[in-house]
């Protein structure tokens, strides 16, 4: 098995693409080893000192490390953790039958159509070039012209997700829905 890694705009987070589909739900972020309760493919990872969050994309894992760690040290770890995940035959996540992995979102009543059209957008332009760069982007929700997103993976926290929102996103969620007048960040 050879684990393919790729760097992302964030420095501080990692591509790791295995050659096999990892999340068979939405993407998922666990920002720690409790939160990975039903992902034993992320609590192994956690394991490892300087982990600071596992996102499980479709068919890769972006991991954020701490600032202290470099990559030089830490990717042969993690490499060895994710091939002895699928050597071992072991599952990306367990069911939980308790387990709601979707966002909480708000807005209007009156804007269900709206917001139909913006999450179109996004699942069909954004999100794919969001994960190619290791991230995710999930609507929260619609107020008063504004959108609020999440920014996950390796878009979380990166020093150009800024720029993300403000110049790409917004721009394109402006342009074919008059109705939006920014993008906020949501957390």
């Amino acid at each position: 098995m050879y684990i393919h890694t790729e760097e992302t705009p964030n420095p501080e987070t990692l591509k790791f693409l295995p050659g096999k589909p990892i999340s068979p739900l939405e993407p998922l972020e666990f920002n720690s080893d409790a939160e990975a309760e039903f992902a034993p493919i992320a609590q192994r990872l956690f394991v490892i000192s300087g982990v600071k969050t596992v996102f499980l994309g479709s068919d890769f894992i972006t991991i954020t490390k701490t600032a202290d760690q470099n990559w030089q040290d830490l990717t042969p770890a993690l490499i060895s953790a994710i091939m002895d995940h699928f050597m071992a035959n072991m599952p990306i996540l367990l069911d939980d039958p308790a387990a709601d992995y979707s966002e909480e979102e708000f807005f209007e009543d009156g804007d269900q159509d709206l917001v139909l059209a913006i999450k179109d957008l996004i699942d069909t332009r954004i999100r794919p070039a969001v994960a190619q760069d290791g991230g995710d982007i999930v609507f929260k929700g619609f107020k008063a012209g504004v959108v609020y997103l999440r920014m996950k993976g390796a878009c979380a926290g990166c020093p150009s997700s800024t720029m993300t929102l403000k110049s790409g996103i917004e721009n394109l969620l402006r342009h074919f829905i008059p109705e939006v007048l920014s993008v906020e960040q949501s957390v």
